[in-house]
């Protein structure tokens, strides 16, 4: 809808509209285009079970408390705090609050400073407002809503969301980009991010695939008919980034946690009882490390390559030769390795109390670990790119 009305020619209506009133209107149809999406999906899902699925409401609330979640929300049910962000919904999220920044920038070109960090601004903070008012109507005895940590997340999600877009549209941020490598070194960081996150997903994939009678074996006791199945492929898939994150840090070396009684890394499987998901059904059945953990090993130094390549390639022509090209790469494995950490922090958190209070890779140790792995191969990387241009 934002970018909809950001194609509209500029005519008088639009630009009777004041600054604050354009960015809220574009926060609120964010927000209501994801729940309303979120919530209607739900209800589809249920509808192929009708005896047994949920109503209507229960539909809309479940669709809230995923959306809280997805920003970093926590919520306290019987087994403990309940806090694991659905990172394919978060990642949805970010992307319409950045459209909503693009989108009232563009309408409002050219934006001064102040501008943009008003509309920035009232962006995020209409989108932290209905975050509170949506946890206070789905608060329940069953789901208590941590109304702090929700805060806190949604509002953070909304000013790098939303910021990044007004500056980006605005160009507010050229002048620093094109000074120096710095333009090249975040595009060799996102090209190497996503070439790592593309093969921890195929990672996760050969190990479903591998095992895809115990995946159906699990779906099947968990019973629903229709509904059951089409919902659990749901959630597979909104936490397929969060599994790939967990491979992220197996890749690296430390190894990621289901709960305290299960580890998988290179140096060991140790396996205890585990939530009743499918997906997990990719974990392994013995506690021998399985072959697939120990090719994963390549993918940090591989991302590595991706992201050294990216910034020789990238480069402009006066940055230096082949020297220059290999210290940009050092440093943009370091960065890596800032944003792998950052990522498996995001993925993991718990899934209640005791045996289950960790979920996910350990951020600290998979950072040094990936920025150790990939800052050598980026250095390679960067210097031979850059070298072949230049031949």
């Amino acid at each position: 809808m934002v970018s909809l009305l950001a194609r509209l020619p500029r005519g008088n209506h639009v630009a009777a509209i004041p600054l604050v009133g354009l960015a809220g209107a574009a926060s609120v149809a964010v927000s209501a285009a994801a729940l309303a999406g979120l919530a209607l999906a739900l209800v589809v899902v249920q509808t192929l079970d009708p005896v047994g699925g949920r109503s209507v409401g229960n539909s809309i609330v479940l669709a809230g408390r995923l959306w809280l979640l997805a920003q970093g929300g926590e919520l306290r049910i019987a087994s403990g705090p309940l806090v694991l962000a659905p990172l394919l919904l978060t990642l949805g999220l970010a992307w319409g609050l950045s459209q909503a920044g693009r989108g009232v920038a563009r309408l409002r070109a050219p934006l001064s400073t102040t501008d943009a960090g008003r509309a920035a601004g009232v962006v995020a903070g209409v989108h932290v407002l209905l975050t509170v008012v949506l946890a206070l109507a789905v608060d329940a005895p069953e789901a208590r809503v941590g109304l702090v940590r929700t805060v806190v997340g949604a509002t953070v999600l909304a000013v790098v969301a939303a910021g990044w877009g007004v500056v980006r549209e605005s160009g507010l941020l050229d002048e620093t980009l094109d000074r120096g490598p710095v333009r090249a070194v975040l595009r060799g960081v996102l090209a190497g991010l996503l070439a790592a996150l593309g093969l921890c997903t195929v990672v996760v994939a050969v190990a479903l695939v591998s095992d895809a009678g115990g995946y159906a074996a699990l779906s099947g006791s968990l019973g629903g008919a229709g509904a059951g199945a089409v919902g659990l492929v749901g959630l597979a898939l909104i936490l397929l980034p969060n599994a790939a994150a967990a491979v992220l840090g197996l890749a690296a070396g430390p190894g990621f946690h289901v709960g305290a009684g299960t580890l998988v890394s290179v140096h060991g499987v140790t396996l205890d009882a585990v939530p009743a998901l499918p997906m997990l059904a990719a974990l392994p059945d013995t506690q021998a490390v399985p072959l697939i953990a120990f090719v994963s090993q390549v993918i940090p130094a591989l991302a590595g390559l991706v992201a050294g390549v990216t910034v020789g390639r990238w480069l402009r022509d006066d940055a230096g030769g082949s020297v220059v090209a290999g210290l940009n790469g050092i440093l943009t494995g370091a960065l890596l390795g800032v944003a792998g950490g950052l990522l498996v922090w995001l993925a993991g958190g718990s899934l209640g109390d005791g045996a289950l209070a960790q979920v996910g890779a350990p951020p600290v140790a998979t950072g040094i670990a990936i920025a150790a792995q990939a800052g050598i191969a980026a250095a390679v990387g960067a210097a031979v790119s850059r070298w072949r241009a230049h031949g």
